[in-house]
């Protein structure tokens, strides 16, 4: 098939399916190729679409072990995600250097199909799985083709056969997505370094690290809660609780007494159902003081929720919290000495201040009422883009720049309170969400990302004390947009006040929930819980096994007994069948054609047995004749001729 354009002739063959397919395969790794490998890749495939002659096996063996030792100078290495995925894609190429006969290609799709699999270790969204869906029909279709050499089909003849195939495969399909067992836990490890790079919060904190975190529109995680979500200031996510200060940065030291971690609670609780982004960490979040931990997890000693593993993949918990709690009322010596500890030098104005306020102060809650009041009251700013601070962090911050995010805050405020005696600590997590009305969830984003503090006053516990919350409580109320002043770099999603826009947005944020959760979140427990809404109650893997191949059987004999059915080759002559169609309605009206019975005879015999239908049979018959023998007969008359048939209704 050729195609003529401006400037050259370009024939759709075999080769060029081949190189189309290979090339769509390759084209999203691109970006996280080695430059060098995505020009070898262009390389190749033009010496193959211009079909240049190819070279010696020595010079294929040469570059090939060249382009493995430039693989291992580029990654350090031949395994893992990203250096196993360059250098499948390098054989393959390569291998089009060597293809000469119709073996070669086949491995070529094969590999093709391989690697195709690959870009799930990267993405596993929406668009991705339509784009390979759309790759399957390609990688098909080149196949279709390749098995029939010297014949040149059109290319809508090919994707429409590659089509129906695919289409067979999808009831199959589903009853293996139904069916197969799932087993708790990855059926197969991924690559260590497939988990480089998830954003989410980490274990220490310095300034401007939330604030980086916050102009990210990633969601960290979605709740759906069994009740009416409580309000706006109780929606507090506790993650990594840091209590360890050098100078610097935040971190977590070494975590007191478990024992400690009790908790008295009050009032309602709120139940709900986590979703929670895979962060490669091993906190989990949960509202603030989570009380029934979803399974494989612990409450940390400082109320933190821990998974038993690092969180990897896509994780769907429950849990129930009580906003309104008692925690730590009896300490030990041991935490309140983690929670008073400072560095032994630097921020010098910031001690004398708090040095101030514990020789005047009745008692520590003063304290923290004179440090919030000072934040309310004097001209503090809330910023995304606060300045850099020196050695003296604290003291720059509090008494001259006067410009932070909520981690400058936290920070600030828990260093007033231990140098003025307070125990004190810094909490991170989000605070916040937004409700997606169409799905009825809350989407917690990594724009969401907060720092807080906790002060452990007497007869009182840890407190949560939010200093931010004094600078601009916009931000507890109504999120980060609606606290930072105009010209700030909020994320893209933040922006979006169309109406329309957040209408689509949220559409889509719940088609993609929905995704996560029944399609790549589909594990044992769904199952189970699908099955039985379905009449299925399933006990064990055997009876899903069992269940698994009684649908794949009765599946192809359904596929079988159609095929018997309609007995048509994939190829046939379209005269022939619509033909045969026609002699199909005569056999049902008494009339059977033998098998060596002319069409002509054929007609002349049943207008003998039934003059009514002498003309339509005489009619048609003679259009299959002319069409049958025709050199080349035209589309119009081959859609006359199935009109005709269609329309013949032998009583």
């Amino acid at each position: 098939m050729r195609y003529r354009f401006a400037m050259f002739t370009f024939r759709l063959d075999n080769n060029t399916w081949l190189l189309a397919s290979i090339a769509l395969t390759i084209a999203p790794h691109a970006t996280r190729l080695p430059i060098w490998i995505s020009l070898l890749c262009l390389g190749v495939g033009a010496m193959r679409l211009i079909q240049v002659r190819l070279p010696a096996r020595w010079l294929l063996i040469t570059l090939a072990a060249a382009t493995a030792a430039g693989i291992y100078g580029s990654y350090h290495t031949l395994l893992g995600r990203d250096a196993g995925v360059a250098l499948l894609i390098a054989m393959l190429t390569l291998k089009l250097l060597e293809s000469r006969t119709l073996r070669d290609s086949m491995v070529a799709i094969f590999i093709s199909y391989f690697l195709l699999i690959t870009h799930f270790l990267y993405s596993q969204s929406i668009p991705t799985g339509m784009y390979l869906l759309l790759l399957v029909l390609v990688i098909t279709t080149t196949l279709i083709g390749l098995n029939h050499p010297g014949r040149q089909i059109e290319p809508r003849k090919l994707l429409r056969l590659a089509a129906v195939l695919l289409g067979q495969a999808v009831p199959v399909m589903l009853v293996l997505f139904l069916f197969f067992p799932r087993v708790p836990g990855p059926l197969w490890g991924m690559p260590g370094d497939a988990y480089e790079g998830m954003t989410g919060l980490s274990d220490n904190m310095t300034p401007g690290s939330i604030s980086k975190l916050s102009q990210s529109g990633a969601v960290a995680f979605r709740v759906a809660f069994d009740g009416p979500p409580p309000k706006p200031e109780q929606r507090y996510w506790r993650g990594p609780v840091l209590d360890f200060f050098d100078g610097r940065s935040w971190s977590t030291a070494a975590a007191p007494d478990p024992k400690q971690a009790r908790i008295a609670v009050t009032g309602d609780p709120v139940s709900y159902t986590l979703t929670l982004e895979p962060h490669n960490r091993r906190w989990l979040l949960a509202l603030d003081l989570p009380a029934k931990l979803p399974p494989a997890s612990r409450l940390g000693a400082r109320y933190e929720l821990l998974a038993d593993q690092p969180v990897r993949q896509r994780l769907r918990y429950r849990a129930v919290s009580y906003p309104n709690y008692l925690a730590g009322l009896n300490p030990g010596a041991k935490e309140i000495n983690l929670s008073l500890r400072l560095p032994s030098f630097g921020n010098l104005k910031t001690r004398e201040m708090a040095g101030a306020w514990k020789r005047t102060a009745k008692d520590d809650g003063e304290i923290v009422s004179r440090a919030l009041e000072m934040f309310r009251s004097e001209a503090f700013f809330y910023s995304l883009t606060p300045p850099l601070l020196g050695a003296n962090s604290v003291d720059e911050f509090l008494f001259d720049s006067r410009r932070g995010f909520c981690e400058h805050y936290a920070g600030s405020f828990v260093f007033l309170m231990r140098a003025a005696g307070v125990p004190a600590r810094v909490v991170t997590g989000y605070q916040g969400g937004e409700p997606n009305p169409f799905g009825n969830y809350l989407i917690v984003r990594q724009s969401d990302a907060h720092a807080w503090a906790e002060v452990w006053l007497q007869n009182r516990g840890w407190v949560r004390v939010d200093p931010t919350a004094a600078v601009a409580p916009r931000r507890i109320e109504s999120g980060l947009a609606a606290a930072l002043p105009a010209g700030e770099p909020l994320p893209l999603l933040a922006r979006m006040d169309s109406a329309w826009l957040m209408q689509l947005r949220m559409s889509w944020d719940t088609l993609n929930n929905d995704w996560n959760q029944w399609v790549l979140g589909y594990d044992q427990e769904r199952q189970y819980d699908l099955l039985s809404r379905l009449g299925f109650e399933m006990a064990s893997w055997k009876e899903l096994a069992v269940s698994l191949a009684a649908g794949v059987g009765a599946l192809l004999l359904v596929f079988s007994g159609f095929m018997l059915w309609r007995r048509v080759p994939v190829d046939a002559d379209p005269v022939a069948v619509i033909y045969q169609h026609f002699c199909r309605k005569l056999a049902r009206a008494g009339i059977v054609r033998q098998p060596n019975e002319g069409p002509a005879d054929f007609a002349q015999r049943t207008a003998m047995l039934r003059p009514d239908l002498t003309l339509s049979t005489t009619s048609i018959s003679a259009l299959y004749i002319a069409l049958r023998y025709a050199s080349h007969p035209s589309s119009s008359a081959l859609r006359q001729f199935g009109k005709r048939v269609k329309a013949f209704r032998p009583k």
